[in-house]
């Protein structure tokens, strides 16, 4: 495969840097972009180090002037993978704080929404871009004390499948996977405000969820289908779980 490019949100850890890591032993020249520089820039030191070829670019997805000025910068892309997101709180919709809400919408959709855009002329003119959406099950299904980050992530998925029929004929893909429970360093200590008690309470007693890597394993699988497939939506979830409300937890 001639060196193909692809840039991936959020990919400072967890999914988006198991993502990355894939992608680069695919062959892509990833471009790795997230808030934490320090992050990304010994990603891209190790994936460099390897013999991959990755380059580090901090950036907020919220701030539209700094991804349009990351946009410009770059000399093409073929492959967008959209991670960026995550979740605040678990309060109950009568209960739950606006700025929450607001910050969680800016991210997992507005995020997406502001480097699609600024990506889409370099994706067109590849002639075979891939829109990769990371959603969740949490976009399919809701639950209590979720109603923030299930109103964000139907979003995104609402914006998904609108993106797919507007760019029907034109040579870009869009896809979206959906995860179910994966077990990652981050996630869970961020909805629960740093309480690891409360975050590790979510996994116990269930056999094996999902890691980052077996997402990024997926999301690899679907970017590298030849270009005239196109997975619309791929749920994967730990065979433990087979909704969001039934797990099956073990003593």
């Amino acid at each position: 495969m001639s060196t193909r490019t692809a840039v991936v949100t959020g990919a400072s850890s967890g999914i988006g840097a198991a993502t990355a890591r894939r992608l680069a032993a695919a062959g892509y020249r990833v471009v790795l972009t997230a808030r934490r520089a320090e992050r990304v820039e010994a990603l891209a030191e190790e994936l460099n180090g390897a013999g991959h070829a990755a380059e580090a670019r901090p950036l907020d997805v919220t701030d539209r002037a700094a991804v349009d000025a990351f946009a410009a910068a770059l000399d093409g892309v073929d492959v967008l993978v959209n991670n960026a997101g995550g979740a605040l709180g678990t309060d109950p919709v009568a209960e739950g704080d606006p700025a929450d809400w607001r910050a969680m919408y800016e991210v997992n959709v507005l995020g997406v929404l502001h480097v699609t855009q600024a990506l889409l002329p370099a994706l067109r003119a590849s002639g075979d871009g891939t829109v990769v959406v990371v959603s969740s099950t949490a976009g399919h299904g809701v639950y209590e004390g979720g109603g923030g980050y299930t109103a964000a992530k139907h979003g995104v998925h609402a914006l998904t499948e609108t993106l797919r029929l507007e760019l029907c004929g034109e040579p870009v893909r869009v896809i979206e996977i959906a995860p179910g429970m994966v077990r990652t360093d981050e996630f869970s200590l961020t909805r629960f405000r740093g309480d690891a008690e409360r975050a590790a309470a979510v996994y116990a007693g269930v056999p094996d969820p999902l890691t980052a890597e077996d997402v990024a394993d997926t999301i690899t699988w679907a970017v590298t289908r030849p270009a005239h497939v196109n997975v619309d939506l791929l749920v994967v979830r730990p065979r433990a779980q087979a909704a969001n409300r039934k797990v099956h937890r073990e003593p």
